[in-house]
């Protein structure tokens, strides 16, 4: 009997105890988790939604992975997006496919994909432990087991790291794997926020609180550097202390020195005109108002919290009327909807990440097999890997994916 044991009863950890239970009869698995209930994390993601992995080809998951992405080859070709998808169908969970190639269950509920993980775990014959996990243990260069917090000793031919980062401490994810691959000699990389809302310096983000920004185009730069690091078009959220939204949370992902270097972001609030349409746009608006305040004209043009901030910036008193205002004051109104700047000064808690980036150095892990290559029987999956993607289902399938990779190996 070959005995499995698995740290973490999340999304990766508990594809792998199912992928290892179906890949031979003669195997036991044990995944051990801080929690009563498993796959607590899986619970919160998507806003309680859960997105479970997005519709697209390899490539497209690979270019969407901006740290590592090419390690993870080997594992989308095992497991794929569309493996993703059937599984979870087979599971009698039904799938939708949104915006972005974003797929969720058709409830809308997260718990359907936490149950259907755990239910299908345990109907395989996995046994669920709550403890805490201490050390590793090992000797001339295999594993041995696990020791947890209370002295037990769990003894196996093999152990699968999938403790996650250090994102959501609550559901249990607190840098343990991370302690742990040390102790066995691993290099982890620098562990950073990633995913992240963004710290702006500019005091009206707390005015415009609540705001959505939809169909904007935000291009996050470097000071002092002319082309953007990152620029796309979708939805930004403004927040008391500066911004998020899934724009801002995958911009994040490549503001990797904030602190160090600083940062600012670009955003136009009318992608779809050109300066020239903008300033047409405007001219007709002033003139079917032109008794009016410059502060009372633009409702139809901009959200309503948005306008006193864009009022005082533009330096035009707020009761002029709008015929008095001069081409000049109207150009540079118009530059000013179309670079509107906010100065990045930071970014949340590492706790309020969705998922941390850095982490077990892939160098020093069998992309193939996901097996350590300096411990004989010790795997790794998910977020505890030094891989981080977008936001848009790609970290579920890297946690899905490694896990499939890990389970059917250490079975062998």
């Amino acid at each position: 009997m070959k005995k499995i044991t698995i740290i973490g009863a999340g999304a990766a950890g508990l594809m792998a105890a199912i992928t290892a239970l179906e890949s031979r009869s003669d195997v036991s698995v044990t995944v051990i988790d801080k929690n009563q209930r498993p796959a607590r994390k899986v619970m919160i993601t998507g806003k309680g939604r859960c997105n479970v992995t997005n519709n697209c080809d390899n490539a497209t998951l690979i270019n969407n992975i901006p740290r590592n992405g090419k390690f993870l080859y080997s594992a989308f070709s095992r497991f794929s997006t569309d493996d993703t998808i059937n599984f979870f169908e087979k599971c009698g969970v039904p799938l939708k496919t949104e915006r972005g190639n974003r797929v969720f269950p058709v409830s809308d509920k997260a718990v359907d994909i936490a149950f259907a993980l755990v239910n299908k775990a345990k109907s395989l014959g996995a046994d669920f432990t709550v403890g805490e996990v201490d050390k590793i243990l090992s000797a001339n260069g295999k594993v041995l087991g696990v020791r947890l917090k209370d002295k037990t000793d769990i003894f196996s031919d093999a152990v699968i790291i999938a403790t996650g980062g250090m994102s959501y401490p609550l559901t249990g994810s607190t840098g343990d794997g991370y302690k742990m691959a040390k102790e066995l000699g691993h290099i982890v990389t620098e562990i950073k926020p990633s995913l992240i809302p963004l710290v702006c310096h500019e005091g009206f983000c707390t005015n415009l609180s609540g705001l959505s920004l939809k169909n904007i185009t935000a291009s996050f730069f470097e000071e002092g550097k002319k082309k953007p690091i990152y620029s796309e078009q979708g939805e930004l959220l403004f927040t008391h202390f500066g911004i998020s939204g899934p724009l801002t949370l995958s911009a994040s992902a490549h503001l990797r020195y904030i602190g160090k270097k600083n940062y600012y972001v670009i955003i136009d609030l009318k992608p779809a005109l050109s300066n020239e349409k903008l300033d047409k746009r405007l001219l007709r608006d002033f003139s079917e108002e032109q008794n009016k305040d410059f502060s009372n004209s633009l409702d139809a043009l901009l959200p309503k919290s948005l306008i006193p901030v864009v009022v005082k910036l533009s330096g035009i008193a707020p009761n002029t009327k709008v015929n008095q205002i001069t081409k000049e004051q109207r150009n540079d109104f118009v530059t000013l909807i179309k670079n509107f700047k906010l100065h990045i000064i930071g970014t949340r808690p590492v706790e309020e990440a969705i998922i941390t980036s850095g982490g077990v150095s892939v160098k020093e892990i069998y992309p193939s097999t996901m097996e350590s290559k300096l411990v004989k029987g010790l795997f790794f999956a998910g977020e505890v890997i030094d891989v981080d993607a977008y936001t848009g289902g790609f970290n579920l399938q890297i946690a899905f994916s490694t896990g499939v990779l890990a389970g059917e190996n250490s079975a062998k």
